[in-house]
């Protein structure tokens, strides 16, 4: 169940919730499937999955959860085809040409007929709550799904307090830095063999499987792009790609965690999970610390404003 992506969300006030009242809050918008006319719906569903009743599952002082958005699959292709077939039925047998209110009425006819008939498909979203540290951690690459996960469950508990991490220092420039051949990674930090460099006006170079301190790439940095995108390891733990939002994707795990999970002593696949949500908490917050403190830290000021 380990995180393979990471949107950061900081919360503005010390978390006072508990797990019981995390679980008692979500069952206000517990999962239900899309109704006939429904084109989506979105809900909560047990992080254990189908065998656990519980909303929530706690350990290491972080709250783990998780919603199920249900969509149903209706291309406008195939929309537009069937709006296209009525309407030329209707101009061939009626001798007339059909106008943009009509049409539109078809559409919603066609809309109504095909709803109820069309497939779904599922997807899922994890999130936690550190309560020590005051961080929400959403899994997913996508800053429109992270936001829509904090949207749904700031309505569902009816406030939520938090924002994307405000640094002191800027991460593309730290991160160009430490690609200057006359400047160091810090120590528990390597480089690896991909980056995306960006320049002021869009232009974008993606790097992949090469040397990141080879001339090539030096070349572009003497041209004035920055570093977007980093991949890194950390400390032997973990392997990661860090972008200049402080978004964390493609996170595996290196061989000191992997064989720690495999040492976990666990029978059943809840034991498995808790273990496993147990260790990656833990190695999780001490690289978000981390990554905060070599980029100069939080700029508590900025905090201050937005409380």
């Amino acid at each position: 169940m380990w995180f393979k992506n990471l949107h950061i969300f900081r919360f503005l006030h010390p978390v006072t919730t508990s797990a019981e009242d995390l679980h008692e809050q979500l069952t206000k918008a517990i999962f239900q499937p899309c109704g006939k006319m429904d084109m989506e719906s979105m809900g909560w569903v047990p992080p254990l999955g189908r065998d656990s009743e519980s909303l929530v599952h706690a350990a290491n002082k972080c709250i783990i959860f998780s919603a199920r958005k249900e969509e149903k699959i209706l291309p406008p292709s195939v929309v537009r085809e069937f709006v296209n077939d009525k309407v030329e039925e209707i101009e061939t047998q009626q001798m007339r040409r059909v106008r943009k209110r009509e049409k539109d009425e078809i559409r919603e006819e066609v809309l109504h007929d095909l709803v109820p008939r069309a497939f779904t498909r599922s997807t899922y979203l994890f999130a936690y709550i550190d309560i020590t540290h005051g961080w929400l951690l959403v899994d997913t690459p996508s800053r429109k799904k992270a936001e829509e996960l904090v949207t749904f469950l700031r309505t569902t508990i009816g406030s939520l307090p938090v924002v994307p991490p405000q640094i002191q220092q800027s991460p593309a420039r730290i991160m160009t830095q430490w690609l200057i051949k006359e400047n160091d990674c810090p120590i528990d930090l390597d480089l690896a063999d991909a980056c995306v460099l960006t320049d002021q006006e869009g232009a974008v170079v993606n790097c992949k499987r090469q040397d990141l301190l080879a001339e090539e790439i030096q070349g572009h940095l003497d041209a004035g792009k920055l570093v977007t995108r980093l991949a890194l390891e950390w400390n032997d733990r973990l392997g990661l790609i860090l972008d200049d939002e402080l978004v964390i994707r493609r996170l595996h795990l290196l061989d000191l965690i992997q064989a720690q999970l495999n040492d976990a002593n666990t029978e059943t696949p809840a034991q498995r999970f808790d273990a496993e949500f147990a260790i990656m908490t833990g190695e999780l917050a001490s690289l978000i610390k981390r990554l905060f403190e070599v980029f100069g830290g939080e700029n508590e000021e900025a905090y201050a404003k937005m409380r």
